[in-house]
């Protein structure tokens, strides 16, 4: 299991990804600009609530609160990146 440091920076580069992507269409023009502003709005917070989480880690139980917290960060990307590309 990678240490939390390195979670860190790994949840920083794919929201940064996601936020680069959503500028770089917003630039084309050529998809909706509210969408985008809630979605870049929505990568922002997604980015917060999971370091977040991470900072705080429950005692105990820490090898399924990972997995758990990978699994719900892997779903709401590629969520969020489904909705990129149908803006």
């Amino acid at each position: 299991m990678a240490n939390r440091k390195q979670l860190k920076k790994s949840i920083k580069m794919i929201t940064g990804d996601l936020f680069a992507d959503c500028v770089a269409l917003s630039m084309c023009q050529q998809a909706d600009r509210t969408v985008l502003d809630e979605l870049m709005k929505e990568v922002i917070a997604l980015h917060g609530e999971y370091v977040a989480r991470i900072s705080h880690t429950e005692k105990g139980s820490e090898r399924e609160f990972y997995r758990k917290l990978k699994q719900e960060f892997t779903d709401k990307v590629n969520d969020i990146n489904a909705r990129i590309i149908k803006a």
